[in-house]
């Protein structure tokens, strides 16, 4: 008997030191539209918008006992097909982790970002510690950020109603890809990676591809 109550007090143990309460500022940026008309997103589909770099800013986190207050981490996506369709393979994700982490937040930010990225971020192929700044807002209408993580950056501002609009049936065509999510989509000004994670790089711009905003998990 005594066992077997060992047996599952080890197990909640586990179980608790895995649970995760995390919420902060959320930035996206994809090389495809994702505020859009229908005619426009069938023009990139499987053409563009195979990329993407999510970026979190934690105003109150914890993986377990680890606290998460005032980190970031930023994960850098390669998708097989344009993001927000089927996929014929998985993603691969490189995630940049706050250069201010020690070695468990380290840890608890890579769990982080596997557990909001959900199926995006589950094949890790490199990780990196790099200083991250992470802003979001400056506009009433919610849609501006910055995000320098070293090697990805995203800026942001939001839709001039005069000059964003094509068709004039623009909408949210692709929801965002991260789990928890409440953002509204942006304009995107400046969008890059120069890592080496997937041996190749990207520089996009102009482009109705972001959302900006916060998120919240508790699992």
């Amino acid at each position: 008997m005594r066992t077997i109550i060992s047996a599952v007090a080890c197990v909640f143990l586990a179980a608790s030191l895995q649970a995760a309460e995390l919420s902060g500022q959320y930035v996206e940026a994809r090389t495809c539209d994702v505020w859009t008309g229908a005619c426009f997103a069938n023009a990139e589909m499987n053409l563009t918008g195979y990329h993407a770099v999510l970026a979190w800013k934690f105003d109150k986190g914890r993986i377990g006992d680890v606290k998460l207050d005032g980190l970031s981490v930023v994960a850098v996506i390669e998708a097989s097909d344009t993001l927000g369709l089927p996929q014929r393979g998985p993603a691969k994700a490189v995630l940049l982790v706050d250069k201010n982490a020690d070695t468990s937040q380290r840890e608890a930010l890579i769990q982080a970002a596997k557990r909001l990225g959900g199926k995006f971020t589950e094949n890790v192929v490199a990780v990196e510690s790099m200083p991250i700044n992470i802003h979001v807002g400056g506009c009433p209408e919610g849609g501006c950020s910055a995000v320098d993580a070293g090697v990805a950056r995203i800026e942001t501002r939001c839709f001039k109603a005069l000059t964003d609009k094509a068709c004039g049936h623009e909408d949210n065509f692709y929801p965002p890809l991260a789990r928890g999510v409440d953002a509204k989509s942006a304009y995107v000004t400046n969008h890059t990676f120069v890592g080496k994670g997937f041996g190749k790089t990207w520089s996009d711009s102009q482009r109705r591809g972001a959302y900006v905003g916060s998120f919240t998990l508790k699992d």
